[in-house]
């Protein structure tokens, strides 16, 4: 019998992999990566408590002028360096990146990197 399995199970077991590994603190929360085929999700949460203290997307209203298309780089970009000044307004310097089982390229390196720009350190 052939094991069939789809790209987002294998992602969702390497995700759960790396959350064995990886929780957020106060001092430095996870900032965790969604992406769907249209748009792209980050959240920065608190695993002790559970909180998601900041969170941005291409579907925020601070973006919808400046992002056509929600699902390409350009779009990650900016969701990048929105939820770093969203972070910084609230304190949130350093974080831990949780990539979500997704691999360090195209729209999640392009993320990570106008972050980083921005002002967060990771």
């Amino acid at each position: 019998m052939i094991n069939k399995t789809n790209r987002n199970e294998v992602r969702l077991r390497k995700h759960l992999r790396v959350r064995k590994k990886i929780t957020g603190t106060v001092e430095r929360p996870r900032m965790n990566v969604f992406r769907s085929l249209n748009n792209i999700y980050v959240q920065i949460i608190d695993d002790t408590t559970g909180n998601t203290l900041v969170s941005a997307s291409t579907l925020d209203a601070a973006l919808k002028g400046k992002v056509a298309n929600g699902g390409n780089k350009e779009a990650a970009k900016e969701v990048g360096k929105l939820i770093a000044s969203k972070a910084i307004d609230k304190g949130i310097k350093k974080v831990v990146f949780d990539r979500g089982g997704y691999i360090y390229h195209g729209r999640v390196k392009e993320l990570a990197d106008a972050a980083r720009e921005a002002g967060l350190d990771f």
